[in-house]
């Protein structure tokens, strides 16, 4: 796998989606190879300053250290086997990924005036970005299973979460992946003319 450049602008094709897939679409594929963003720290950085990870972390400040990438990684391949094996879930991976939720915990408390809040708890920061991914991957899985998927372009590794009101979403990005697709069919369709 090719390294990624240093921290700075993310390289990745796909961002913004939930951040149990944002974590699995720290590797991708291109015209250049396979790139994987947490092959060093300096990816780590990248991915960790990256505007949705740091919404999706409740803005908790985060360090790229070993220990964190060490977590992710973990974290990474636990998700990576749940998504590709689908139901029913392999022992394994589910066990991979509980392992990493029993890092912190949502505390529910009552705040001020009555009203009912949650605050999350992790006490090691180094597994805070972790636990939100395996967290994260929890509620995707108790919403909307079914809107989880692979693109549709074979050759690619990424996911996304189908947020279009009608569920028919195909591609990882319709200007990537999806008019490689429109433009092989129509040169398939102009070639048995």
């Amino acid at each position: 796998m090719q390294q990624s450049t240093g921290a700075g602008a993310d390289p990745r094709p796909l961002t913004g989606e939930p951040l149990a897939l944002d974590l699995l679409n720290t590797r991708w594929i291109d015209a250049e190879g396979h790139h994987d963003l947490l092959h060093s720290a300096e990816g780590l950085a990248v991915w960790l300053a990256s505007p949705s990870v740091r919404t999706q972390t409740g803005h908790t400040p985060l360090k790229a250290d070993r220990a964190t990438l060490d977590a992710l990684l973990r974290t990474r391949t636990a998700l990576d086997t749940l998504v590709l094996q689908g139901h029913p879930v392999p022992e394994q991976a589910a066990a991979e990924l509980n392992e990493v939720l029993d890092h912190g915990r949502i505390r529910r408390l009552l705040g001020p005036g009555g009203s009912p809040q949650s605050a999350v708890e992790v006490p090691d920061p180094a597994w805070a970005p972790a636990w939100y991914a395996a967290e994260n991957w929890l509620t995707l899985v108790t919403e909307r299973p079914d809107r989880i998927r692979p693109c549709a372009n074979d050759a690619c590794v990424l996911h996304f979460y189908d947020v279009s009101k009608n569920g028919t979403r195909r591609w990882c990005s319709m200007a990537g992946c999806g008019n490689r697709a429109k433009a092989a069919r129509h040169y398939a369709r102009r070639g048995s003319s």
